[in-house]
């Protein structure tokens, strides 16, 4: 049996473990960045059934994050959540980039990966959708 002494060490310690345990699981992130400019791109892909297709375009997204005023990227698919009416799940791939301004955004589609990407990926997709927003 413990005696109260090590039991207070041992549910410190099971305490300290659990927050360290829980604190190495959440992503790091700097909270402190903000970055006033989303750019958010939805892509509809030729042939939707196709994970090569689609794996071709999100590695061509991914690498759009080398130009310079690109500060952060998100490249994703489609998640398998919950259907609901306000859910669109219809597109394939998505990119959600920040900048620190409108001139940034703007530098980002004329730069030569840009063209470069939209050249040698275009043939993927059957549609695209852009949301470009700045912070309220």
């Amino acid at each position: 049996m413990m005696n109260k002494s090590n039991r207070r060490k041992f549910i410190g310690t099971a305490a300290a473990l659990s927050v360290a345990t829980m604190a190495s699981a959440m992503p790091l992130t700097n909270m402190t960045k903000k970055y006033p400019v989303a750019h958010h791109v939805f892509f509809w892909l030729k042939n939707p059934g196709s994970k090569e297709d689609r794996d071709q375009l999100v590695a061509g997204v991914k690498a759009l994050s080398k130009i310079p005023t690109v500060k952060e990227i998100h490249v994703g698919i489609v998640a398998s959540t919950e259907k609901r009416d306000v859910v669109d799940n219809s597109w394939g791939v998505s990119e959600l980039m920040f900048f620190d301004d409108l001139e940034g955004q703007a530098a980002y589609q004329t730069h030569p990966i840009h063209l470069e990407f939209i050249k040698k990926y275009s043939h993927l997709w059957a549609k695209v959708i852009v949301y470009d927003a700045v912070e309220a």
